[in-house]
């Protein structure tokens, strides 16, 4: 994160965003991203990614929080990472579960991603 200023936390029941000036974390409040909580969690992830445009290079959705996906929580990560390459960020997985990275490694959503499995991964794909 930026030592500059302070980062921008916008939280609602099912997401957090923190936002630095470079780097969006997108932490679903978890447990679960189902099919109530999917939809919800984009209308609040997607207006907010493009107000950022293009100041936006890292988008990491962390799932460090989340022990169960289901098809429509899956979308919800596609739809992100599909928001982040489409202003031209990187997109970034970290914290899933061995159950979660398994689970997307089977769907081949995991190769969508850069994914880091440590805080030292991370800050080395944000280039920190």
């Amino acid at each position: 994160m930026s030592t500059s200023q302070e980062p921008i936390t916008k939280k609602t029941a099912n997401v957090e965003m923190i936002w630095d000036g470079s780097i969006l974390i997108v932490r679903p409040a978890g447990p679960n991203i189902g099919q109530r909580e999917a939809p919800i969690m984009s209308g609040d992830i997607d207006p907010y990614m493009k107000s950022l445009g293009k100041a936006l290079k890292f988008m990491v959705l962390d799932l460090s929080a989340v022990q169960f996906m289901s098809s429509m929580g899956i979308g919800t990560c596609i739809n992100c990472r599909n928001g982040a390459a489409a202003l031209g960020a990187r997109p970034i997985l970290y914290g899933a579960n061995k159950d979660l990275r398994a689970l997307l490694a089977m769907m081949k959503i995991e190769k969508l991603f850069a994914v880091a499995d440590s805080r030292d991964d991370l800050n080395k794909l944000v280039g920190r």
